[in-house]
């Protein structure tokens, strides 16, 4: 080779003799991010420190290596040139023994890479070595010598770190990532609200104390406030009892906006969803009910935001007592004192001595709690088989079905006296109820772990639910609470008489611009993956979580296949849409996959998919369709106040989920009928059932108990059974399955008969022919 020659390949090498130090480049918006903590660190009393960002390891099993391409190199046969053709067998042989070296495997670890990675980052790198056609010249060269004896085997370590950077893009901005996700201040995240020396009130109480009303009616007398609620029905209560009073208020919910200006112009009072609130908007005064519910697992970075955001010169805080030394707390690291008003409750209520126990003994104004549709179904249909006429609330059906039921209930020239609902009636509805009764005290709920199971409810529930009997202004002054059967009376007794847990922490949630932060130095990474490192590296201080994610990674996987810009990706995901409602989850995709494709989903496009207009239901399969349809209108008008171009026929949607309203408000008023037509089509193919699985009253005899039992099909008999039955309930097999298992089941045995003669008729004969043998 000339000296030429040799120069001009030297001069190609030399950018690769100096290992590349690559950084990852620090994002504006990281930059402000940070700014933004140091900015307002002078209110609050703990700091971040940069020396701390180490003390939480992030999970490495959440990082996901990036496929490259086993590309030839740019410098083409340069390293070839230099050296000389490489023996895959020898350097098989070369790397294995940088695998084994415990010393690079510490080192690996030093510099972020953890067993783990140091495996995959290992795998991808000989696979890179071993199938590229022509390598950098820099790493070829390094090789050769390793391969020819006058390298070290180390040599590889630099070039192996180059890779594994590469496949793994978080390790060269850790830093970067871990500022993005430190949540420790979040009081800091509010400059308004720190601009403004706020006072905060706290009206501290149990159940029908009058402290909301209190707060309210310093709300009516403010020249401009908003009214945080948790649910629809409390935002439309504050509404229309702001504007009754004279005061124009506008109500903004995820799926609603009601202007009293004709021209659209914003009144100076709002009642909102506390999800809605605004916090950048100035207000005089602001109610944030319910205050507890900052707690809560899923939702409770939405109290967190309005009471570290709002801005307005008085906070009204309403809740239980158990939150007062955690909201002084919290306020604290703002500097803001806390003003408490305590309240006792207006109307006394007693827990009795002794358990329903029958259907018999029920009374008017008698409220009988479950925690399953299920049991409301079945509870409903047999009281009304007494000839009593119930009115039937859980948390699916449309606000307007569930003013509707307790309008009926407490309409006292209506002759429905008695209600059958679940926890939903805790809050929201004012009802006339004199005597509570807990069908169980089991109730379904999520875990920290994000996992369903089965527990007892809390004392704060017990008493949120049980507090809803002899409610001041109505019919019954006195309230009663007690439980269907007596196992478990002298457990709510127990409940009710223990302490509330005090509060203890605050619930957070990563926001659309933490997101994409994120995203901009891991361009490569999934939605939900970037979620799930976000909340791997979050740091929080002892007075705060990172709330259950679990639904929000649910939606984030379902459409990740769909091409979405990632705002737009985090705002689909974000929607509340009930996950276990397939024909809900399918309507949301669908949704998403149109938005994609930049067509705008028009009123005709909507009932095309829903199959607008409906008929009244038949039976509870109907009812259930019905109210998963009105959920995809929900989602609809939800998406239309994100995406107007997109959803554009709000106004007609609107109406025709009124008009689906009206028709579950009726299939509800029929509900026995619906529940036994129903169950009708499930026995019709094997006999007619009779009776249910806790539908015979303690007094029942033995006789009638064997007679109902005898009455039953065997699709009954085998839901009765502790696997068939925790199936059934759980959701993982219905009725009709269990029927076509069980027929099936029946066929085979039939086969079996037949086969099992022919083996017997065969062994006849063969004992015949050996016994004609041995004579």
């Amino acid at each position: 080779m000339s000296a030429n020659r040799c120069l001009h390949l030297f001069s190609r090498l030399q950018r690769h003799i100096i290992p590349r130090a690559a950084r990852c480049p620090v994002s504006s918006g990281s930059a402000l991010l940070h700014r933004h903590h140091q900015d307002g660190s002078q209110v609050s009393s703990r700091t971040v420190s940069s020396d701390s960002f180490s003390s939480k390891p992030p999970d490495t099993s959440l990082f996901v290596p990036v496929s490259l391409k086993a590309d030839a190199s740019e410098d083409g046969d340069v390293g070839v040139e230099l050296t000389q053709p490489l023996d895959r067998t020898e350097l098989l042989k070369v790397l294995n023994r940088f695998y084994k070296k415990k010393e690079m495997q510490k080192l690996a670890a030093d510099h972020g890479l953890d067993a783990r990675l140091f495996h995959q980052a290992f795998i991808s790198f000989r696979k890179y070595v071993l199938e590229t056609l022509f390598l950098p010249a820099d790493l070829h060269i390094i090789l050769s010598d390793i391969c020819s004896g006058s390298g070290h085997v180390d040599d590889i370590y630099p070039y192996f770190m180059r890779h594994a950077k590469l496949i793994f893009p978080m390790l060269d901005c850790m830093d970067d990532l871990r500022k993005i996700s430190d949540l420790r201040v979040p009081a800091n995240w509010y400059p308004d609200a720190r601009a403004i020396q706020r006072k905060v009130i706290f009206h501290a109480g149990p159940t029908n104390s009058g402290k909301t009303y209190q707060a309210i009616q310093r709300y009516l007398a403010a020249k401009s406030g908003v009214y945080c609620g948790p649910l629809k029905l409390l935002a439309h209560e504050i509404f229309e009892k702001s504007n009754n009073a004279g005061v124009p208020c506008d109500l903004v919910t995820g799926e609603e906006r009601s202007f009293m200006d004709p021209d659209g112009r914003a009144s100076a009072h709002v009642a909102c969803t506390i999800e809605m609130c605004s916090v950048t908007t100035p207000y005089e005064v602001a109610v944030i009910d319910e205050i507890q519910m900052i707690r809560d697992p899923s939702r409770g970075w939405a109290w967190t935001r309005a009471l570290l955001g709002l801005c307005a010169e008085e906070i009204h805080v309403c809740g239980e007592p158990a939150a007062i030394h955690f909201i002084r707390e919290l306020m604290f690291t703002t500097g803001e004192e806390v003003e408490v008003n305590t309240y006792k409750r207006l109307t006394p209520f007693e827990i009795l001595d002794q358990a329903v126990e029958s259907l018999n003994n029920l009374r008017p104004g008698d409220c009988i709690v479950c925690f399953s549709k299920n049991d409301i179904y079945s509870i409903s249909r047999q009281i009304e088989a007494k000839g009593l006429e119930c009115a039937v609330i859980y948390g699916s059906l449309p606000p307007g079905t569930k003013l509707s039921q307790a309008k009926k209930f407490n309409d006292p020239d209506d002759p429905c006296k008695i209600l059958v609902a679940t926890d939903a009636i805790g809050m929201g509805l004012n009802l006339s109820i004199r005597r509570i009764i807990f069908n169980s005290l089991i109730k379904p709920n999520v875990n920290d772990k994000g996992e369903k199971q089965m527990d007892t409810i809390s004392t704060s529930q017990a008493l949120q639910i049980g507090g809803r009997a002899g409610r001041f202004s109505s019919v019954y002054q006195e309230g009663q609470v007690t439980t269907m059967h007596r196992d478990d009376l002298p457990v709510l007794k127990e409940l009710l008489s223990r302490s509330v847990e005090p509060i203890q922490t605050a619930g957070l949630h990563p926001t659309a611009e933490q997101i994409e932060m994120f995203a901009y130095h891991l361009p490569d990474a999934t939605l939900s993956n970037l979620v799930d490192i976000f909340v791997s590296l979050s740091q929080v201080d002892g007075m705060y979580f990172v709330c259950n994610i679990d639904d929000f990674k649910f939606l984030a996987d379902m459409i990740q296949h769909i091409p979405l810009n990632l705002r737009s990706r985090y705002v689909f995901c974000t929607a509340p849409i009930n996950k276990k409602q397939p024909f809900v989850c399918t309507s949301f995709l669908k949704f998403a996959r149109q938005f994609s494709r930049d067509e705008p989903l028009t009123y005709n496009w909507v009932c095309r998919h829903v199959s607008w207009p409906l008929s009244a239901p038949k039976n509870i399969k109907d009812l259930i369709h019905l109210e998963a349809v009105h959920d995809v209108f929900d989602l609809y008008l939800w998406l239309s106040y994100r995406f107007m171009d997109m959803f554009p026929d709000t106004a007609m949607v609107r109406e025709s989920q009124q008009e689906l309203d009206d028709i579950i408000k009726q299939g509800v008023r029929n509900i026995t009928l619906l529940i036994r037509a129903t169950k009708s089509s499930i026995t019709a193919p094997l006999g007619s059932r009779r009776g249910q699985k806790g539908a015979i009253s303690g007094s029942a005899s033995a006789a009638n108990v064997t007679n109902k039992r005898a009455e039953r099909g065997p699709v009954e008999e085998l839901m009765d059974s502790s696997l068939a039955g925790r199936l059934v309930r759980d959701g993982l097999l219905t009725p009709d399955l269990l029927r076509q298992l069980q027929m099936e089941w029946s066929k085979n045995k039939k086969q079996e008969v037949p086969n099992q003669s022919a083996l017997d008729k065969d062994h006849r004969d063969n004992t015949r022919v050996n016994n004609k043998r041995k004579k």
